[in-house]
């Protein structure tokens, strides 16, 4: 079971649309929001037909944004996505209505997410082999083993390849470094430090 988890301000501002009943347009301008960006002029029309402050609207805006993406982004289930609504504790009505925007806009709302996120290198393909030199003429019996790796990266369409080559124990400690680095970001600091940035 997947939640999402709204802190305090999100859920005051989400609230919100229990006064107003204009969920299905705010949906559509916090889908705008997404692709382009704060618009004030949208934000201040709103205020202008509710009476109400530019500033209300466009948190309001936000909140039903955040809804949206941290939603699409772990791909929350229908099931789901109402246990969250839930505990916000909106009325049925309400409910139904803000499922069906998220149902109706998820697969769009992730494909603008994917379009924001920078475009970075990442991996490819890793070939790799161990060469281990016995001895030579000075020292007959010496054992230096050497660790050579062809690592692949790929961005858009380009292929770029760097060759690597480092020995056993240094090796170990990139590996123990890297690991050590898995294992903080599952700490409760860590996860909080993305969750902020996100």
């Amino acid at each position: 079971m997947l939640l999402v988890f709204f802190i305090y301000p999100h859920k005051i501002l989400i609230y919100w649309y229990l006064i107003v009943s204009v969920v299905g347009e705010f949906g559509r301008i916090a889908i705008e929001f997404l692709r382009k960006g704060s618009n004030p002029k949208v934000y201040e029309g709103a205020a202008r037909k509710l009476e109400v402050s530019s500033s209300t609207i466009q948190q309001a805006v936000e909140g039903l944004t955040y809804l949206l993406t941290e939603s699409s982004k772990l791909m929350v289930s229908e099931i789901d996505f109402q246990d969250s609504v839930l505990v916000l504790g909106f009325p049925e009505e309400l409910n139904k209505v803000l499922l069906q925007l998220y149902l109706d806009n998820r697969k769009e709302i992730r494909q603008i997410l994917s379009e924001l996120e920078p475009d970075l290198p990442h991996y490819h393909n890793l070939e790799w082999r161990l060469d281990v030199q016995l001895g030579s003429r000075s020292l007959r019996h010496q054992v230096k083993p050497t660790m050579t790796m062809k690592l692949h990266l790929k961005q858009n369409d380009n292929v770029n390849t760097s060759v690597l080559q480092t020995d056993p124990a240094t090796l170990i400690h990139i590996i123990q470094e890297l690991e050590q680095a898995l294992a903080e970001m599952k700490t409760n600091h860590c996860r909080r430090i993305v969750r902020n940035i996100k």
